[in-house]
C-alpha cells in the first residue's frame, strides 16, 4: 500500500513530526507504514542533522521535540529502523537526542558514557572487524534499551519485543563467532589470572566474562559444549583465585559465575570440591573461599551473603552428591568438611563466645555465684553481637548450621556436642537484633525437631532451656515473630509428646512460667507431665 506522507524535515515542522510519531502508537498498520517511510526516505539522518543545528544554537524547544521524536521512533519497535539508528553514522546522534529529556533539569551524558564504555569494552582484541562492529552495535542497543524503557507500570504486553529479539539474536551471533575462535577464551583466562593485568582492565574483563557466561547458559543446545570448554580451561581453579582477590567487583562477578555453574552443572563443581578436599590440605580451597566471602566481606553493602549461602548449601548437600559419588565417598567428604572447613564457618560464632569464658560462666552459675566479672564479660559479648554487620554475619552462619543439622545428622551432632555449640548460640537470644535471636532459636528448634535422645540429654544436662524461658518472659507483653517462634517450640514439644524435655521444663521452670497464664501451652505441658507421673505411680502401686 501507499507509504505514509511525512512532513518535510525542517525546524519549524518538528512539532508536526512529533505529533505524527506519537499518533501511530496504537495502530499496527500505521506504525508499519511510518517505519517504511522513515527508512526509505532516509529521514532519520536528516533528523539528526537538525539535532546538530538545534544543539549548536541551543534551541531547547527543538531539542525537547527531537527527544520525543527519536524516542517515539524507537518505540515503533521495527528492526529495519534499528539497523539505521544503531549504525556508526547515527548512534551518537540518536543518544544525543535522548539526552534532552524535557523531564530533566540538566541534559544527560549518554554520548560521553557510551564513548568511554566502547573504549573499555575491548579488553581482548577482536580480530574480525565485522564481529567487532556487531559487538559495538549490540552494546549500543542494550544501552538505549536501558534508557528508553518506561516505568514498569506503563509496560504493555510485548512492548519492545522486536528490540529484545534484536539484542538476543545479536548476542547469539556474537557468542557463536567467539566460541569458534579457539584463541579467544584462553586469552580471557590468561589475562584474568595474570598478575600484570591492571585492576580496571580485569574488572571490565570480568563484567564481560560474566555476561558471556550468563548468556551462554541460556542456550540449551550449546550449554554442554560450553561447560566442557570451561572445564578444560580450568574455570573452577580460576574462579578460586579471582574470589580471593581484593577487588569487590571482581569477587562479586566470580561469585555470580560460580552460581551459574552450581545451577547448570552442580556435579562438576561438587566433583572438583571433593577432589580438592581429598588431594589438598592448604587453606585456599574453593569451599573455604566461599565461606570466607560469606563471613568476611569488608563491605557492609555487599549483598552476596544469601547468594554464597545457596552455593555452599548446594556444595555440601549429600543428596545432590549422590549423582557423582557413593555413600562412602560422601561420608569421607563430610569427615574432611568437619575436620578442616567447618571451623572457618563457625569462627565468628566461637570467637564471640570463647570457650574459656563459658567454662568460667558455667562454674559460677553452678555455685550460684554471679559476680561482677561474669556480667562484664556478658555485656562485652552482647555489645559485639549488637553490631549490625556482625549480627548479619552470625545470622547467615546460623542458617547454614541449621541446614547442616538436618542434612549432616551424624557429623553435626558430634560437632555440636563437642563444641557446646548450642549453649554459645543461645547467648545470641539476648541480642537487640530480633532477627539474630530468631535465628538462634530456629537453630535450637531444628535440633529438637530431630527428636534425638542424645540431643535431648545434651540440652537438659546443660540446662539450655534457661535462655529460652528468659526470652519467653522478656517477650510476654510483646507481639513479634520471636514470641510466635518461642510458642511454636513449646507447642511442638507438647504435640510430639517428648516426655524427656517436658519433664525437664516442668521440673525446672514451672515457677517462672506460671506467670505466663494467658498461653495455654505451658499448662498443657504441666498436664502431660502430671499424667505421666500418675501413670508411673499406678504402676508402682
Amino acid at each position: 500500500s501507499r507509504l505514509m506522507d511525512l512532513p518535510t524535515c525542517e525546524l519549524h515542522r518538528l512539532g508536526e513530526i512529533a505529533d505524527l510519531v506519537t499518533s501511530v502508537r496504537l495502530s499496527g498498520i500505521r506504525k508499519e507504514k511510518l517505519a517504511l517511510a522513515l527508512k526509505n526516505g532516509g529521514y532519520i539522518p536528516k533528523l539528526l542533522q537538525l539535532f546538530q543545528v538545534c544543539e549548536n544554537v541551543k534551541n531547547t524547544e527543538g531539542l525537547h521535540l527531537l527527544f520525543d521524536i527519536v524516542r517515539g521512533i524507537l518505540y515503533l519497535d521495527k528492526a529495519i529502523l534499528f539497523e539505521v539508528m544503531f549504525s556508526d553514522e547515527c548512534i551518537l546522534g540518536v543518544v544525543g537526542c535522548l539526552e534532552y529529556d524535557p523531564c530533566l533539569v540538566q541534559p544527560g551524558w549518554h554520548r560521553e558514557f557510551l564513548t568511554k564504555t566502547e573504549k573499555l569494552q575491548e579488553v581482548i582484541p577482536i580480530r574480525d572487524p565485522e564481529l567487532r562492529q556487531k559487538i559495538h552495535q549490540t552494546s549500543r542497543a542494550q544501552y538505549i534499551q536501558a534508557i528508553i524503557l518506561p516505568n514498569p507500570s506503563d509496560f504493555e504486553e510485548g512492548f519492545l519485543s522486536t528490540l529484545n529479539s534484536f539484542i538476543s539474536s545479536s548476542k547469539e551471533e556474537i557468542l557463536h563467532e567467539l566460541q569458534k575462535d579457539e584463541e579467544f577464551l584462553p586469552e580471557v583466562f590468561a589475562q584474568l589470572t595474570n598478575e600484570a593485568t591492571a585492576g580496571e582492565q580485569r574488572c571490565e574483563l570480568m563484567k564481560f566474562f560474566k555476561e558471556f557466561c550468563a548468556f551462554s547458559f541460556t542456550l540449551p543446545e550449546k550449554r554442554d559444549e560450553f561447560l566442557q570448554t570451561l572445564a578444560k580451561l580450568g574455570i573452577l581453579p580460576t574462579l578460586e583465585r579471582l574470589m580471593g582477590m581484593d577487588d569487590l567487583e571482581v569477587r562479586s562477578a566470580a561469585t555470580d559465575i560460580l552460581s551459574y555453574l552450581v545451577e547448570f552443572s552442580p556435579a562438576m563443581v561438587q566433583e572438583f570440591v571433593m577432589q580438592e578436599a581429598r588431594q589438598s590440605e592448604n587453606d585456599t580451597q574453593l569451599i573455604i573461599e566461599v565461606i570466607e566471602q560469606m563471613i568476611c566481606s569488608p563491605d557492609p553493602e555487599f549483598g552476596g551473603d544469601n547468594h554464597l549461602m545457596e552455593i555452599l548449601c548446594a556444595l555440601i548437600d549429600p543428596e545432590k552428591m549422590l549423582t557423582i559419588a557413593s555413600n562412602l565417598e560422601i561420608f569421607e567428604f563430610l569427615d574432611i568438611f568437619y575436620d578442616r572447613y567447618i571451623h572457618v564457618l563457625t569462627a565468628p560464632l566461637l570467637a564471640d563466645t570463647s570457650e574459656e569464658w563459658h567454662e568460667i560462666a558455667t562454674e559460677l552459675s553452678v555455685h550460684g555465684q554471679y559476680i561482677i566479672y561474669f556480667f562484664v564479660q556478658f555485656k562485652a559479648l552482647i555489645f559485639l553481637v549488637d553490631n549490625y554487620q556482625t549480627a548479619e554475619v552470625l545470622a547467615s552462619v546460623l542458617k547454614l548450621l541449621s541446614f547442616c543439622v538436618e542434612r549432616h545428622k551424624y557429623h553435626m551432632k558430634i560437632y555440636i556436642i563437642n563444641k557446646d555449640l548450642l549453649r554459645r548460640t543461645l547467648v545470641l537470644m539476648k541480642s537487640k537484633h530480633k532477627f539474630l535471636a530468631l535465628c538462634a532459636l530456629r537453630f535450637m528448634r531444628r535440633i529438637i525437631g530431630l527428636k534425638d535422645e542424645l540431643y535431648n540429654h545434651y540440652i537438659t544436662l546443660g540446662n539450655l532451656f534457661e535462655p529460652v524461658v528468659n526470652a519467653v518472659l522478656d517477650n510476654r507483653n510483646r507481639c513479634n515473630l520471636l514470641k510466635s517462634a518461642l510458642m511454636e517450640l513449646f507447642e511442638f514439644i507438647q504435640v510430639e509428646d517428648i516426655q524427656f524435655l517436658i519433664a525437664h521444663i516442668v521440673e525446672n521452670f514451672s515457677d517462672a512460667l506460671k506467670y505466663v497464664k494467658y498461653i495455654h501451652t505451658f499448662q498443657g505441658l504441666k498436664t502431660k507431665y502430671e499424667q505421666k507421673k500418675d501413670r508411673q505411680n499406678e504402676k508402682l502401686n
